[in-house]
């Protein structure tokens, strides 16, 4: 039972009454910085892999070759947990939206009632 969404009002007006969560609008926002972040650790990685090659050619290439496969590992897992925790908490901002709803149709079925 999901709530019905209002056509009706502006942007604004939705933004400063709090009648409506917007979290899933900026938890998108979130998701992407947080996945661009982690993109940019696997990418330190692998660039900090590549200058231990280039700097020194022998011994750099037994050390790399480790950090770039622990680097992909690493942001394997940084990118699951982050998708992880992002929709743990789109979870719990729906669990708030229906729990809105049953609460609105709770308060109908009584306003019905009492006529």
């Amino acid at each position: 039972m999901r709530p019905s969404g209002r056509t009706t009002g502006s942007f604004l007006a939705d933004f400063l009454s709090l009648d409506r969560v917007m979290a899933g609008e900026v938890l998108k926002l979130v998701y992407w910085a947080g996945l661009a972040m982690v993109a940019l650790i696997g990418f330190s990685f692998f660039g900090v892999s590549i200058g231990m090659v280039i700097n020194d050619f022998p011994r750099g290439l037994l050390i790399a070759f480790p950090g770039i496969i622990g680097g992909v590992l690493v942001t394997v897992a940084l990118a699951l947990i982050w998708r992880a925790f992002c929709e743990f908490v789109t979870a719990i901002f729906r669990i708030s939206e229906d729990l809105r709803a049953l609460r609105q149709a709770q308060d109908a079925d009584r306003r019905n009632q009492g006529r």
